[in-house]
């Protein structure tokens, strides 16, 4: 099985695009509103929060919630686009959620403890959980990845 093959593999069963459409969605939202509320959710919010360079951070943050949850939707190159979006979230979990535990963090400054950080971080792990099963899964028969894998397939036999 060539790169490509594997890395298009339609594993994965035909509800999982209830699981793409879900997490493809929210990624593709937040991304475009980096662009549109560069001041509250990019730039500003990273600056708040530490992140250096938020002028670059910021927007590039946006360029790959928006790609990437463009590709989910789409069920286009799957497990590509999640890899990107699992190191996002890991990084969000991090630097937003975790902070939280020890007394609050730049955003949340009067919220701390264990239930004020599980409560901040619902969506994200939501987000996380929904990206781990899309990487082992895969996209389902019901995404552009399955259209290419039978394409390649087909090649395959002819060239033979």
């Amino acid at each position: 099985m060539s790169r490509f093959a594997t890395l298009i593999r339609p594993d994965g069963p035909a509800a999982a695009i209830l699981i793409r459409l879900a997490v493809g969605a929210v990624f593709l939202s937040e991304g475009i509103q980096k662009f549109l509320y560069p001041g509250e959710l990019a730039e500003g919010r990273f600056t708040t929060i530490g992140i250096p360079a938020p002028g670059f951070f910021g927007p590039f943050a946006g360029v790959v919630e928006t790609v990437c949850g463009a590709l989910l939707l789409a069920g286009l190159l799957t497990r590509v686009a999640a890899v990107p979006l699992v190191v996002d979230m890991v990084l969000a979990l991090a630097l937003t959620k975790v902070p939280i535990l020890w007394g609050g963090s730049a955003d949340k400054p009067k919220a701390d403890g264990f239930w004020a950080m599980a409560h901040e971080a619902r969506t994200d792990w939501a987000m996380l959980l929904g990206l781990v099963f899309l990487l082992a899964a895969g996209p389902g028969r019901w995404s552009l990845d399955a259209v290419l894998a039978r394409r390649a397939g087909r090649a395959v036999s002819a060239e033979r």
